[in-house]
Parts: structure tokens; sequence; C-alpha cells
């Protein structure tokens, strides 16, 4: 399967060196650019990506509403959206993830980092650069609403702490002595017991209910 990518980013030079990255790899396509929201938008709606790398920062439509707009809880078909920014900043990553992306890169991480972003949205998971993601999850305290922890299985609750720490899956088997696949059905079933779309709403969730500081 080829991933289709979008990519949404004011600067010619970034949209060149995103599409150059991307479309080295023998399993991604880049299908469109655009350098504004609006523009992004209509693109969307023609080319059907699988992922979109969206920036804040644009002219017009910026890549918050954007974002909102492609994958946000209201949206009835939501599309993968990654943000890609240069601004490391607390309020940006909140208002994004919480608008539905499922993933926030800054620029400086590099391709390797942006290639396992597009991957991972694919694969229905999530990506934080490992600049902010404990910071993150530390702040992202929602108001906690049910369902509550009681619905988890023992297994399930050690997974979901694992992940509100910013492990990978193969990272959380190891910690637990349990095979990678097994921590992604633990993690899958977490999923769908607290209705949340990816692992940066388990986290959130975790930290929001006290479950993540549990025992620390």
């Amino acid at each position: 399967m080829t991933i289709r990518v979008l990519v949404v980013d004011d600067q010619e030079s970034i949209r060149s060196a995103f599409r150059m990255v991307l479309e080295a790899q023998p399993d991604m396509s880049v299908v469109g650019e655009a350098a504004e929201g609006a523009g992004a938008l209509r693109q969307v709606r023609v080319l059907r990506p699988d992922v979109v790398l969206v920036d804040i920062r644009m002219p017009g439509m910026d890549g918050l509403e954007l974002t909102r707009r492609l994958a946000g809880p209201e949206v009835a078909d939501p599309v993968r959206v990654v943000v890609v920014t240069t601004f490391d900043l607390d309020g940006y990553v909140h208002a994004a993830l919480r608008g539905g992306a499922c993933g926030f890169l800054l620029k400086r991480s590099g391709p390797t980092l942006l290639v396992e972003a597009v991957r991972a949205a694919v694969a229905g998971e999530s990506l934080i650069s490992p600049q902010i993601t404990v910071r993150l999850l530390r702040h992202l305290r929602e108001p906690a609403v049910s369902p509550s922890v009681e619905v988890l299985t023992e297994r399930e609750i050690d997974v979901v702490r694992l992940v509100a720490r910013g492990l990978s899956n193969a990272e959380i088997a190891a910690e637990l002595f349990i095979s990678a696949g097994t921590a992604k059905n633990h993690l899958a079933n977490a999923q769908q017991k607290l209705n949340v779309r990816n692992r940066v709403g388990v986290a959130g969730w975790a930290w929001s209910s006290g479950l993540a500081g549990a025992g620390e």
C-alpha cells in the first residue's frame, strides 16, 4: 500500500523538503501541496489523502482551525492529521491534539521522525516529538469523565500508565515482559473502553483521572 500524503505549509522550501523526504520512502507518495488552510480543504476533498501534514502559522485559516475541520470530534469522516511546526508552545500542542491531530512534531525533529509519524498515523497510533511528550501529557488535564478506571483490567491499567509516560508499544512490551502485539491489543481494548481516538487520548485520560501519577 502506498501512503498518500498532502503537505500544507506556507513555505515552499519546507514543502519541497518534506516531499523529498517522503517520496524517498518506498511506501509513500506526496499527492499534493497547499500553502494555506482553505486551499488544503479543497485539496483534501478532491485528493482524499491518507495523511495531511499541517503547519500551524499560515495566512488566512491557520493550521489549528484546519486540523479541527479535518479531524475534530464533530467530523463524521475524519482525516489523519499530523501537525509539524517550528513552535514548541504548550497552547499549540494542546489545541492541535484536542482538535483531532494524531501527531505533533517539531520541524527540527528531523526526517526519520517525520516518516515515523506518517506511518504511525496510518496505523492508528500517534507520535509526538520526544522533546515535548512527557511535558505535554502531564499538562493534558481535561476534566475527568466516565468511564472510570474500573472498566479496565489490571493489565490494561499497566499499559495505560506506560502510555501516559510516553512509552512506545515496544517499550511497553519490554517493561511488562509481553510481546509488542499483546501490548498493542491491550492498548486497543483500553482505547475502545475509554472511547478515545488514539494513544494521546488514552494518555490524556490517564493524567486527568489521576491514574498516570499513581504510585509515583
